[in-house]
């Protein structure tokens, strides 16, 4: 059986991914990273998550990226922003080069695994505008990964980053998972880090609106459900 990294948050998205992953019969190998976000809580449904697909090994990456600072997520001096799904500028909840980062432990887990295809979730249809969740970078990490290790550069294999929501709405990332029976229950997408989510900021109300326009239940708890 082939494998598959799979870059697991614990949020919507990444879930959805290993649902996708899942569903196209890889063996899955989820890696998540604990990098010292404001929201941590979702390592807990990332765990959930993979003891949901039966996966024999859930590897967590520790990584400091508070000490680099700059987004609301890792510098608690930094308020996370109220949500606006019709922003057109990055909020302070972009954290500087995550993606990249993530790709990269990806990337040499994947070679080390013997695996053929790395997922990650990222979207640039209903988000937040950073960066490093469109096309374009997932194009260049592509070309940059075919010569970045022994096994792509010297013995020529393949090791692919697959974006299957790439082009997606929330709304039909929310009706996708709900088709694959992903465990929603257990994710977290917000990114003020409570018990509950907040509902107020982007990635609470993206979610939200994704819900919303599918017409399926959000099954988490809310400390406020706005009308979206």
């Amino acid at each position: 059986m082939e494998k598959a990294v799979v870059l697991l948050s614990g949020g919507l998205d990444s879930c959805t991914c290993m649902a996708v992953a899942a569903e196209a019969g890889y063996e899955l190998y989820p890696i998540s990273f604990n990098y010292h976000q404001r929201h941590s809580i979702e390592l807990e449904g990332a765990k959930k998550i993979a003891a949901h697909y039966g996966v024999k090994k859930h590897l967590i990456i520790e990584t400091n990226m508070d000490a680099i600072g700059g987004s609301a997520l890792t510098d608690e001096h930094i308020d996370v922003p109220d949500g606006n799904t019709a922003r057109e500028d990055i909020p302070d909840t972009y954290v500087p080069a995550r993606n990249l980062t993530f790709l990269s432990y990806a990337l040499g887990y994947a070679e080390v695994l013997g695996a053929n295809h790395i997922y990650i979730g990222v979207n640039s249809v209903d988000y937040s505008g950073y960066p490093d969740c469109r096309a374009a970078f997932i194009e260049k990490f592509q070309a940059l990964a075919d010569y970045a290790t022994a096994a792509t550069a010297v013995a020529g294999k393949m090791i692919v980053v697959e974006t299957p929501l790439q082009d997606l709405s929330k709304k039909e990332i929310v009706l996708l998972a709900t088709k694959l029976k992903a465990p929603l229950a257990f994710t977290h997408s917000c990114y003020k880090g409570g018990e509950k989510a907040c509902g107020v900021c982007d990635s609470c109300k993206l979610r939200l609106q994704g819900f919303a326009e599918a017409g399926v239940k959000d099954p988490i708890a809310y400390e406020e459900r706005p009308v979206v």
